[in-house]
């Protein structure tokens, strides 16, 4: 793959004609050594300027969905080779199909997906030569600006080029922002349904029991985790809209989604409160998300860094003037006379649990072997002991608290991946005692996001 840092300039006739060339007497070559047909994929990019960050985006998304629509067609790839360079971005596929096969994949990708009028999706037999749209029965490639045949159009020279560079821009800005919201949306639900299966998690919901709860169970959090997705697409789009101001500016529109989203979790779960605490945290995370670009999106102390400005002066904020003779909710009794911020003090600080606890823990059992449901409960267990959960000391005292933290932390310094009986021993030990640590499941399943945003 060609994959090195090009430079954004505007092309010439003579780069484009060599840069044809080249790909020509590439696709021979491949056709040659894999005795295959070939799927030669590039943009039709309007204007001098034929790649940069924003088309680079709609190549690459592009290129997944061709390759997903492989995968589903059953076509496995004897080859596949990208290109990029300031002449724009190729990809060079050799699939184990019929080319009329590939071409009927391909023209459906070009005629349905939002992105499909600035793709160029070619089919090459062994011989050379392309397989037409129309031989299969497609309709000609039609004009992205008035819908009419685009040869047509090309040839009266219908539209200006800055009409047709606008337009470009215009589909290319639309898509990458509804593709980067929908991922955003997709691995903030897979976190809390990751969070939610991982057994056994003491004290919490999991697929053996329902821990410390009477109310609640797996599928409560299963239906709960479902209805929150639109929330967490509105989040990162709150993030992209506001991504030119002062983050906390993004925080206050996330306020606003954050009460909306509460009312749909207490729908799904006939009124309990399963992930009011996610809703704060991963909503954050969704936010940050949308400020950054996405290149950056596989940088936790970039991300949690982001989380951080959103929130910052947040603890001041919620806690005004404080005494401890005007203290009146747990919360505030708790940071009156212990200092102790919770969940707003993590996000201020960055999630600090999550960053140098959480993931190198979860990161350091998956290198050794452990499956993602291990390395989540021994995760669990080393934020507990380096963060205050206060839903713990609500449901008992500071002391008790203390005590049972000094416990989990003796645990892991004997052992720092735990096994299930030890984990279960734990979970019966908690439940006896009515403790819930629900504030680092939040942080857990921030982990799992985390830990899946390197991939996306």
């Amino acid at each position: 793959m060609n994959n090195h840092v090009y430079e954004e300039r505007p092309v010439t006739v003579l780069d484009m004609l060599e840069a044809r060339d080249r790909r020509a007497f590439r696709q021979r070559e491949l056709a040659v050594s894999h005795n295959a047909p070939l799927i030669s994929f590039t943009m039709n990019i309007a204007g001098p300027v034929k790649n940069s960050p924003l088309i680079r985006r709609g190549f690459d998304e592009g290129l997944r969905i061709l390759k997903n629509q492989l995968r589903a067609a059953g076509i496995s790839l004897l080859y596949m080779e990208e290109i990029h360079e300031f002449t724009g971005n190729e990809a060079l596929l050799a699939p184990s199909s019929s080319p009329e096969i590939l071409k009927k994949v391909t023209s459906e990708i070009e005629d349905f997906d939002r992105l499909g009028r600035l793709f160029d999706m070619d089919v090459i037999r062994e011989d050379g030569s392309k397989v037409d749209r129309e031989e299969l029965g497609f309709p000609t490639r039609t004009c992205l600006i008035c819908g009419k045949p685009a040869k047509d159009c090309a040839r009266s020279r219908t539209h200006t080029a800055a009409e047709l560079q606008a337009k470009t821009k215009e589909i290319l800005t639309a898509a990458v922002r509804e593709a980067d919201s929908e991922t955003a949306a997709d691995l903030a639900v897979r976190s809390l349904l990751f969070e939610a299966a991982a057994t056994p998690k003491p004290g919490l919901v999991d697929r053996a029991n329902a821990g410390s709860h009477s109310d609640m169970d797996i599928f409560t959090f299963l239906s709960s985790a479902g209805a929150l997705r639109p929330y967490f697409k509105a989040c990162t789009l709150a993030g992209m809209d506001t991504r030119d101001l002062p983050a906390p500016e993004t925080f206050k529109k996330l306020q606003v989604l954050g009460r909306r989203a509460e009312g749909a979790m207490y729908e799904a779960t006939d009124g309990v409160n399963t992930h009011k605490g996610a809703v704060f945290s991963l909503g954050i995370l969704c936010g940050a998300l949308g400020r950054l670009p996405r290149a950056a999106w596989s940088e936790p102390e970039t991300v949690l860094a982001e989380c951080g400005k959103e929130t910052e002066g947040l603890t001041e904020t919620y806690f005004p003037n404080l005494t401890k003779e005007n203290a009146r909710t747990a919360g505030e009794i708790l940071y009156v006379r212990h200092g102790i911020r919770g969940v707003r003090g993590q996000a201020e600080d960055g999630f600090p649990a999550v960053l140098r606890y959480g993931l190198p823990v979860l990161e350091e059992g998956l290198a050794g072997g452990l499956s993602l449901n291990d390395v989540g409960c021994a995760a669990l267990l080393h934020m507990m002991v380096h963060e205050t959960d206060t839903n713990m000391i609500k449901r008992s005292d500071l002391a008790t608290y203390d005590r049972v933290i000094n416990e989990v932390r003796g645990l892991l310094k004997k052992n720092r991946f735990p096994g299930s009986e030890m984990l279960a021993a734990l979970d019966e030990r908690f439940i006896a005692m009515n403790l819930s640590p629900g504030g680092t499941a939040d942080l857990l399943a921030m982990t799992y996001f985390l830990h899946f945003l390197k991939n996306a």
